[in-house]
């Protein structure tokens, strides 16, 4: 019945379907008799079922008996021991539910070439669990297998999910022994072909192509989530993430500059013919500082300044710099005062303002002096006599 069910949808959606378009049918008839597929699947296999008895000579899941009605109306009991050990369960549930909802959401927008607005869909889903609350309702959220279905019908906007629910709210007050005989393999069907469309193996290729890590992320990620669950799997896929993010700032992308001949533009030595200035060792930061990273700086720095015993002058490009943490400006006060006794003296160019403002603040020019800080490159080049 499973197996039939997904070969009938997916009958009607690519061989029925693509032979309409090559017809003079209405778009409108056409688009109607596709996705009315899951429907008359239902109507079959329940049929099957019921003519047949299979439930009892088959042993064929099938729904059953459905409570007709829904629960009263009211004010949940506040038991604020239940509350306390609740809670962390709680927060960990509204974080899968949200983080649930703006995946199916953003998946199906891109397809449309539309834009969410998370705030709108955070307190969508809030006001939803707060009426949840009085009704006796599970927790809410976008549902991938949900949402792929409503997407497949055609759904365009929130009014389709409006009449799904007044067409469930007359489907349990008096039609739910209709479904005494529904098969549940059916029902699976129609979610497996909705869902499938979701798995996007394109980005898995794409991301392999361009940072193979970050595909290693995306796959123990996905296997964490299929073989642990949702909760724990988006957990370790997030704590993948972070570690690996950890590990990439922590050695950040340092590169000598040097000028592109008839130009005022400065590129890494290792990829461009450029020109040099002995007595100046101009280095790019391709990355803000942070605790994580600020010795492999220093270290960097001092290695290449051992290496070249005629520098006068640490020119420190810091255009890739969107932020300074406290403990990385002690290691560059320090770094400061020993390039100093060393005979080397640290220049400063194309500090973005944020990052500016706040070494002002702590005094960190002061000593530096106003004509070793430059707004750019080619003017800092100029003023070491480098051009």
């Amino acid at each position: 019945l499973g197996g039939g069910g997904i070969l009938a949808i997916l009958f009607v959606k690519n061989i029925v379907d693509n032979y309409l378009k090559k017809t003079d049918i209405n778009q409108r008839l056409r688009i109607t008799i596709t996705r009315s597929a899951p429907l008359v699947v239902i109507l079959a296999g329940t049929l099957t079922v019921w003519l047949f008895s299979m439930h009892e000579t088959s042993g064929v899941a099938i729904v059953g008996s459905i409570p007709a009605g829904f629960p009263a109306f009211s004010l949940p009991e506040l038991d604020f021991s239940q509350m306390k050990a609740l809670a962390p369960t709680a927060f960990t549930i509204a974080l899968v539910a949200f983080l649930e909802n703006i995946s199916v959401a953003k998946s199906l927008a891109s397809k449309r070439r539309e834009k969410i607005d998370v705030n709108q869909e955070l307190t969508a889903i809030g006001v939803a669990n707060i009426t949840s609350a009085f009704s006796g309702g599970y927790s809410v959220t976008g549902g991938f297998s949900r949402s792929a279905v409503n997407f497949s019908a055609g759904a365009n906007s929130g009014l389709a999910s409006i009449f799904t629910a007044g067409l469930i709210f007359i489907t349990t007050l008096f039609l739910t022994p209709w479904f005494y005989f529904l098969p549940k393999a059916i029902l699976g069907s129609i979610i497996m072909v909705a869902v499938f469309g979701l798995i996007d193996f394109k980005t898995l290729v794409w991301e392999w192509h361009y940072d193979k890590l970050d595909a290693v992320v995306f796959v123990i990620t996905f296997l964490a989530v299929l073989t642990t669950g949702i909760q724990l799997g988006i957990l370790i896929g997030a704590g993948i993430a972070i570690l690996l993010f950890l590990w990439r700032t922590a050695r950040p992308h340092i590169a000598e500059v040097g000028r592109i001949e008839g130009s005022e533009h400065f590129r890494n030595v290792l990829r461009h013919e450029v020109s040099t200035c002995p007595h100046v060792l101009a280095i790019r930061i391709d990355e803000s500082l942070y605790f994580g990273n600020i010795s492999y700086l220093e270290d960097e720095i001092i290695r290449r300044i051992s290496d070249n015993p005629e520098v006068e002058n640490l020119l420190l490009l810091g255009s890739g710099i969107n932020f300074i943490d406290a403990n990385s400006l002690k290691v560059l006060e320090k770094l400061k005062a020993d390039l100093r006794e060393a005979g080397v003296t640290l220049c400063l160019s194309d500090i973005k303002g944020p990052v500016m403002d706040k070494l002002k603040r702590t005094g960190f020019l002061d000593d530096l002096g106003d004509d070793r800080v430059f707004l750019s490159s080619h003017q800092a080049m100029k003023a070491l006599q480098c051009v």
